[in-house]
């Protein structure tokens, strides 16, 4: 768990997206949204004092030592300029990206953190993830994703020759529920994310928290907090992201006129 103290300057604003799953479901359909992704960070930089991306922001990302996927080298650029011109950018990896070493931090300045966030933002508290392995049940993820985490097994799949290790990658993302259209069901006693945040706000409270991973745009309340989902950018016209003006937390979706409306 990483803690940190943030302060938003006045004008400025901290900005939260994910689950861009940037490679599904075909080349030119990953290509435009990727083109979207960069519209809307330029939308969003005059005021951007940060941006959270909490993860899949690639379908599949395996970093070799030597070498990295090819491929949204718009995107890539578009980080190194925000973190050149004094945004910060802070990439919380998900389950599908999970395999991000030492690329992004130095090649393009974006901070990588490999766990979930607790941050206070202006004297209100934040809890912030992906949101992959959280809550009850989902006992086969977790022990994969100690797998897929252990450097062991990582280093184990670098010895695969690349070619090789990115089909392997072709033929997960193909399995995905993305990748395959399935509708997410929603029952609020059965949300795992919910479940989570009522345990912890009994615990160790929050004002909120924040987490993709669900494919699900959510704003629920929970005992004096709020749980926000942010959904993802596949397979709807959405596109939600959110926003912190150091007072107010507010759910925007992205259309690509620029326009921008509060959910």
């Amino acid at each position: 768990m990483t803690r940190k103290t943030e302060y938003i300057p006045s004008g400025k604003k901290i900005y939260f997206a994910s689950d861009f799953h940037l490679g599904i479901p075909d080349h030119e359909t990953s290509k435009a949204r990727e083109k979207k992704i960069i519209r809307w960070l330029d939308f969003i930089k005059a005021d951007a004092h940060a941006i959270y991306l909490l993860g899949d922001v690639f379908d599949f990302w395996y970093e070799y030592k030597y070498l990295v996927p090819k491929g949204f080298v718009r995107f890539q650029a578009k980080l190194a300029e925000l973190t050149d011109s004094g945004i910060r950018v802070h990439w919380l990896i998900g389950n599908h990206d999970m395999w991000i070493f030492s690329y992004f931090q130095k090649e393009l300045g974006v901070e990588v953190l490999k766990s979930n966030l607790q941050i206070n933002i202006n004297g209100q508290s934040f809890y912030i993830g992906h949101g992959d392995g959280l809550g009850p049940g989902d006992y086969f993820y977790k022990f994969l994703k100690l797998i897929f985490r252990n450097p062991f097994f990582q280093w184990v799949f670098r010895m695969v020759p690349p070619s090789v290790g990115m089909n392997i990658a072709r033929y997960w993302s193909s399995k995905s529920r993305l990748a395959n259209m399935k509708e997410e069901k929603f029952d609020l006693q059965k949300e795992y994310l919910y479940q989570f945040c009522k345990k912890m706000q009994s615990k160790q409270p929050h004002d909120f928290y924040i987490f993709g991973h669900r494919h699900l745009v959510l704003d629920i309340e929970v005992t004096g907090s709020r749980y926000i989902n942010l959904g993802e950018w596949v397979s709807n016209n959405l596109c939600c992201y959110a926003s912190f003006d150091g007072n107010h937390l507010l759910l925007h979706t992205f259309d690509d006129s620029h326009d921008t409306s509060s959910l």
